[in-house]
């Protein structure tokens, strides 16, 4: 009979230990998050590895801890709903801002169509268009349009209701559909070695204002995340590979942005999060992200066609100099594509 009451009495201390522990971890594990997040630079392998996890696995254990606070004292609840915050904030990316003012408005977006899964898919294209008439941009720029290009290059009628009018420029997977002027269109190289790519560049001249428009696509981190799901440790060779290649691409561009005469409107798949180091050298070079300097919300662009089928990274980004104001940024629907498109109304000058 004592050693029943023993056993009762100390059930309440171990699960409130037990509830100390699991707060504890959440706490340090989300401090340690953000500092990683903003600090780790390009060689912190395990930092951008952790920037492509699913967000509820963040999510899930931070309000497991909330939940488990209860049974303990106000401190505790209060150190594990800050840990709560960093991640819905910091963490998952979350913004929140105010549009700009300026003059002379042009929206713009940019579109990873995927458009090899599209022609397998009954209404693939359709799908695309409707997605881009919705929003009706004045410049469209897509990447894995490889079959787009090449339909528009053998009988452009049929595909006239897709790019509504709109002067169209094509370089194998980019397509630049804009109803302002473009001119003196170039393949830009961004290789590294072993594999060979490129970007897409044209001038754009609207009210007044001449811009370079540059279409981009980065390697994709697919590989190299596979190959650490897969291969655990042995894997990391490869992740760090496709890491320092799509650092090779940034700095590639970094240098045409900080090179150019005119404003820059970079728009594309960059597949790296905006605080990725790979994204971070383009806006050391002077640009800007769009959906941060005017969106609301996380921005999600890509995860909704795995599990568990919800978007849950920004890799799709518009970046812009800053002369460009923002008046406003949002992203799409998914049912096109793998990628949702991202929208933005800018300012051709800034106030």
């Amino acid at each position: 009979m004592l050693d029943n009451k023993r056993d009762e009495s100390s059930r309440p201390f171990m699960a409130a230990r037990c509830a100390r522990l699991v707060v504890a971890g959440a706490v340090l594990c989300a401090v340690g998050l953000v500092g990683a997040f903003a600090f780790a630079g390009e060689t912190a392998w395990w930092a951008e590895l952790a920037r492509y996890v699913p967000y509820l696995a963040y999510l899930l254990p931070a309000l497991l801890a909330l939940g488990l606070s209860l049974l303990l004292s106000w401190r505790w609840r209060v150190a594990s709903f800050l840990a709560l915050v960093l991640v819905l904030g910091p963490i998952m990316g979350l913004t929140v801002n105010s549009a700009e003012s300026g003059t002379g408005r042009v929206r713009l977006m940019t579109y990873n169509v995927k458009d090899y899964i599209a022609l397998q898919r009954p209404g693939g294209f359709a799908a695309i268009g409707w997605e881009i008439n919705l929003h009706d941009p004045d410049i469209v720029v897509m990447q894995d349009a490889h079959n787009l290009s090449d339909l528009y290059h053998r009988d452009p009628k049929r595909l006239a209701g897709l790019f509504g009018g709109r002067q169209v420029h094509t370089s194998e997977q980019y397509i630049i559909a804009s109803r302002l002027p473009l001119r003196n269109c170039t393949d830009g190289d961004m290789s590294f070695p072993g594999e060979n790519h490129h970007y897409l560049r044209c001038t754009v001249l609207a009210e007044g204002v001449e811009f370079d428009l540059l279409a981009v696509h980065f390697l994709s981190p697919r590989e190299g995340l596979n190959a650490t799901r897969h291969e655990r440790l042995h894997g990391i060779d490869e992740w760090q590979e496709n890491v320092a290649s799509r650092m090779l691409q940034a700095k590639a561009l970094a240098r045409q942005v900080v090179g150019s005469t005119r404003p820059v409107i970079l728009a594309g798949d960059l597949n790296a999060p905006e605080h990725s180091p790979v994204v971070r050298q383009l806006l050391e070079a002077g640009l800007r992200d769009a959906f941060s300097a005017a969106g609301v919300g996380y921005g999600y662009t890509h995860g909704h066609s795995l599990r568990p089928y919800i978007s849950f990274s920004r890799l799709d980004h518009i970046l812009v100099s800053p002369r460009f104001g923002v008046a406003d940024a949002f992203v799409g629907g998914k049912q096109a594509s793998e990628h949702r498109p991202v929208i933005a109304d800018l300012w051709l000058v800034r106030n």
